[in-house]
């Protein structure tokens, strides 16, 4: 009898405790779920839409020649090389994993070199002292956090050149395209690698100012290869 009295208190507790057993667990459920730490899923695709500014630094290694249409004599190529650094400017529009955007970018040039064929033993050199581009760029953002690129536009730059009688010096708008690869950082910056094919066509030196017979053509082109790091706003 006593062993019922206590199988019946026991049923009546129960009985008592049942309306507050339910809200007590759920509000330990939503403890837990509140102060359990978030968890960070990072996108699978990089945004990159909008504008952005950066620098860039780079090596260029390139040809020139000078041709005297006179005399008929040529240098043929010699190279012509040197670093370049500068700023970047562009914008990005993003439709899906396809990026396409404008970029532009002006740079100082130690590029140079020189040769003795046609100018005798004072030489011909050939110098850049800056280069810009302004091209459009197509690239993938399908793959994460990369984003290879093509690239394409005009280039303009000057072109000095100089013998032992003078120096001429011309501003040209030539052709540059290439490709490249960006990665997204943290946050909103980038940083990439690039190759730029650029050709700044040619530029006469008179006669009267370089000497020889005749006025002297010369020729720029150069391959780039250059690194960026660049910031979205």
């Amino acid at each position: 009898m006593m062993t019922g009295t206590i199988r019946a208190g026991i049923a009546a507790a129960a009985l008592l405790a049942a309306p507050f057993a339910a809200p007590i667990a759920a509000q330990a459920a939503d403890m837990q779920s509140r102060y359990r730490p978030p968890i960070y899923s990072a996108p699978s695709v990089a945004n990159w839409n909008g504008l952005y500014a950066g620098l860039n630094a780079g090596y260029g290694f390139g040809k020139s020649n000078w041709n005297d249409p006179v005399g008929g004599g040529s240098t043929g190529d010699f190279n012509v090389n040197g670093g370049l650094y500068g700023g970047t400017l562009g914008y990005n529009m993003q439709t899906g994993t396809w990026v396409w955007g404008v970029e532009g970018d002006f740079d100082m040039s130690t590029m140079k070199g020189s040769n003795t064929t046609v100018c005798g033993a004072s030489g011909c050199e050939t110098k850049n002292s800056w280069l810009a581009t302004a091209r459009a760029r197509l690239g993938y953002g399908g793959w994460g956090n990369w984003l290879p690129y093509l690239t394409g536009g005009l280039a303009m730059g000057d072109i000095k050149g100089t013998t032992g009688g003078g120096s001429a010096s011309k501003t040209n708008v030539g052709y540059a395209f290439g490709a490249g690869v960006e990665y997204a950082l943290l946050r909103n910056w980038s940083a990439k690698v690039e190759y730029l094919y650029a050709d700044l066509g040619k530029a006469t030196c008179p006669a009267a100012t370089c000497g020889g017979g005749g006025d002297l053509d010369f020729k720029f082109k150069t391959n780039i290869v250059r690194l960026g790091v660049n910031y979205r706003f």
